[in-house]
């Protein structure tokens, strides 16, 4: 999980550095990558590629979609850690969502935790003047989205094998990442090549190592490993790209993570017993 941990925000990091790149091209270009890796192996695996409940494998694929286009616009847009912590409400979403998609319970008490957290993300754009209104929006819409995700995929987990999940996300994606760059395309050139497939290899690795350590570790604890994305970010933020931040908005990013870690362990609490 530390291994997934770390190329995920090394990915992160490639994004961010290709800022003349519209995110929607890097994200056709990670799609293509993801495609053809993900068909090899459904196909050693003799997988059938395709599924059966196609329509909700699209519906997949189409939110994960909306989900990853607004986060790497984000990560172009504002700086590197504040973009990483606005998309860790994905799980606060993930359960309000799962009360009218898979009818899971939330308590009364996760809802201060809820609270806790967007409360977080309004102290970071409140006191960091690089993050406009429209930003925030968009970030809490990746968010949002990736949530839905979420709550899509454990729809699937009893008639789906987890690489045919995997498979629809780039096979929806690339015909809707295909068509708006046709608008917006701009040229790669040079280093631009070898960035745009380290974000596919980055992405892969991250998506193989992370699959390895839910398989084969308790839930709990390599959960709680994700939000050292966090350290990775502020550091990689802090180095590469010489982003600094006040103490307000250091202390919005703890409450963000308090509110969804608070939410996790509770969660976790609830179903074990």
């Amino acid at each position: 999980m530390l291994l997934a941990v770390c190329f995920f925000a090394l990915m992160n990091v490639v994004v961010k550095t290709l800022p003349h790149i519209p995110a929607i091209e890097i994200i056709l270009f990670r799609s293509v990558f993801s495609f053809i890796a993900s068909y090899l192996i459904l196909k050693k695996k003799s997988v059938p590629v395709f599924g059966n409940n196609k329509k909700l494998l699209v519906i997949r694929g189409i939110v994960g979609s909306i989900g990853l286009i607004t986060f790497f616009y984000t990560l172009q847009n504002i700086p590197l850690a504040s973009a990483v912590t606005i998309q860790y409400l994905g799980p606060i979403f993930t359960s309000i969502l799962g009360i009218f998609i898979v009818k899971e319970k939330v308590k009364p008490k996760q809802f201060l935790f809820f609270a806790i957290a967007f409360s977080g993300v309004i102290m970071i754009e409140g006191f960091d003047p690089r993050i406009n209104g429209l930003f925030l929006v968009i970030g809490i819409t990746s968010a949002l989205f990736s949530g839905l995700a979420y709550n899509v995929i454990r729809r699937l987990k009893n008639t789906e094998h987890p690489l045919v999940i995997v498979f629809y996300f780039p096979l929806v994606t690339i015909p809707i990442a295909g068509l708006i760059s046709m608008l917006y395309w701009k040229q790669p050139e040079g280093w631009d090549w070898a960035f745009l497939f380290l974000v596919g290899v980055l992405s892969q690795l991250a998506q193989y190592f992370m699959t390895i350590a839910y398989q084969n570790a308790n839930l709990a604890k390599v959960s709680n490993l994700n939000y050292l994305g966090i350290i990775f970010a502020l550091g990689f933020g802090y180095v590469l790209f010489e982003e600094t931040y006040n103490l307000y908005t250091y202390g919005g990013m703890l409450l963000v993570l308090t509110g969804v870690i608070l939410n996790f362990l509770y969660a976790r609490k609830a179903e074990v017993k």
